[in-house]
């Protein structure tokens, strides 16, 4: 919570600092999940069960404020993460933007009028994938699965992905599991939120990343350039990752894949899914 806190103007810092002193039950601190600033509304700290609304209304200025402490007081430095709808913070945690969006040949140039402001509190839950491990694991064999996890979005997947690729990649001495080198697409900085460089996330001592690109770019590049032996994103759906899943699994590649969904029939629902399930490049399935 510090790390986000240092960005607000100081009356926002003492009036959230006071909701946290005045709801010692909800413990804020521990249990936040987002704070949402947004142009002539309240503030709201949202957490698992309850929102906490904080009766100030949000001005222009100090959205403006905020978010050029944000891009270091270089907005322009930031353009292309503004574009993108977000800027990744020190600590993992990434702030969400929204605004009026100019467009130039299809593409998003800039994000002007800011409006509202997400802080998403980055928090890992090391040891949360240790109950699914049994499943993804190929023992025998010394490597995993070609796994797809499945849930209904903020449900946990990608806390859950971002643990295995940590145990993957760290190796199990328990199970005598060795560890695997993995590389990591993280279209959107969410696994293993990646900090001018450096990941805030513990993401294993065997990971390589590469950030802001597609999954299907991403995944060419990473077999091509680092020689992963477990390839791992967030969502996939479209034509072009499975094309790139392919081509991983062709490679000798396994990986951990993610989608939203609750149950089988919304996996298959996805024509481009179904395909991979039924020619069995996708070999276990987790629903949370």
């Amino acid at each position: 919570m510090k790390d986000i806190l240092k960005y607000f103007p100081n009356n926002i810092y003492i009036l959230i600092n006071e909701a946290i002193k005045q709801n010692p039950n909800a413990n804020i601190e521990e249990n936040a999940i987002e704070i949402r600033i947004r142009n002539n509304r309240p503030i709201l700290i949202k957490l698992k069960d309850v929102d906490i609304i904080i009766q100030y209304i949000i001005t222009e200025t100090e959205i403006l404020y905020i978010l050029e402490k944000l891009c270091e007081n270089s907005i322009y430095a930031y353009k292309n993460q503004i574009c993108q709808g977000y800027i990744t913070i020190f600590g993992g945690h990434r702030v969400g933007i929204t605004g009026t969006c100019v467009i130039e040949n299809g593409k998003i140039i800039n994000v002007k009028n800011i409006s509202s402001l997400n802080f998403r509190i980055a928090r890992e839950i090391k040891g949360c994938s240790n109950r699914y491990l049994k499943e993804v694991i190929d023992k025998e064999h010394n490597t995993i699965y070609t796994t797809l996890i499945v849930s209904p979005p903020g449900k946990g997947k990608t806390t859950v992905l971002r643990d295995l690729i940590r145990n993957i990649s760290n190796g199990i001495p328990e199970i005598h599991f060795r560890g695997k080198t993995c590389g990591v697409v993280d279209e959107r900085g969410e696994i293993s939120a990646t900090y001018r460089g450096t990941p805030q996330n513990d993401i294993g001592i065997r990971t390589d990343i590469i950030e802001n690109i597609t999954k299907a770019q991403g995944m060419q590049i990473l077999i091509r350039t680092m020689s992963p032996e477990i390839i791992a994103c967030d969502e996939i759906g479209t034509k072009q990752d499975v094309v790139a899943i392919k081509y991983a699994v062709c490679s000798g590649v396994k990986g951990i894949f993610t989608m939203h969904g609750s149950n089988l029939k919304d996996v298959k629902g996805n024509s481009e899914i179904a395909e991979l399930i039924e020619n069995h490049w996708i070999e276990k399935i987790i629903f949370l």
